[in-house]
């Protein structure tokens, strides 16, 4: 999902958390809140969305009836660490879901973060943005999927308790999410894109 900078509707000096979270409440759009400020999130392109739709199906089906189970972006998450309040695009929690003050709304503690990135939102993502995941006490791995190539970032917690990254850049690979044992080939993550081509079987 994109970010856009502040709307001018939302150019205020500082917002609360409370107030960011009244006006959720009864918005049509999704918005990213961090110290403040508001940021509204577009919706994504076809790419983004097939590889999304493509990896949260995955996902869904290998974790059926186990411990951990998958999230699409319409499950918000918290940082109370740095005031965060974003939708990743998928999320994995393997232990019960703590949300803020038991509201069932703003979950605190994933276990895997995945991000589609588009050209827009691949900096921030990368940059940024996983500086301020890292601050989640629960989170051991935190993957960028591109939507316009075949390229695949894992970020896993090594035995040393430092990130380490590996990277797929070839259709013939699995991405292998540690934490729950689990292997996806990238050609069924990209399958229905332009990146992909199917052949007959």
């Amino acid at each position: 999902m994109e970010i856009k900078e502040p709307a001018p509707a939302y150019n205020r000096k500082v917002w609360t958390i409370e107030e960011y979270l009244e006006m959720e409440e009864t918005s049509d759009e999704k918005h990213e809140y961090y110290q403040g400020e508001i940021f509204t999130m577009s919706g994504a392109k076809l790419p983004d969305n097939i590889v999304t739709r493509n990896l949260y199906g995955k996902l869904i089906q290998e974790l059926k009836d186990k411990s951990c189970q998958p999230f699409g972006s319409d499950l918000r998450i918290h940082i109370p660490a740095n005031t965060l309040f974003t939708y990743p695009d998928i999320s994995i929690f393997c232990d019960d879901i703590k949300t803020l003050n038991d509201d069932e709304f703003n979950a605190l503690n994933p276990t895997i973060l995945i991000e589609v990135l588009s050209p827009s939102t691949k900096n921030y993502n990368r940059g940024d943005k996983f500086k301020l995941y890292r601050n989640i006490a629960t989170l051991k791995e935190y993957v960028l999927v591109d939507s316009l190539s075949i390229s695949v970032e894992a970020f896993y917690i090594n035995t040393a308790g430092n990130w380490e990254l590996k990277e797929y850049t070839s259709v013939g690979d699995s991405l292998y999410l540690l934490t729950i044992d689990t292997r996806i080939p990238l050609k069924e993550i990209y399958e229905g894109t332009k990146l992909v081509t199917n052949e007959p079987s």
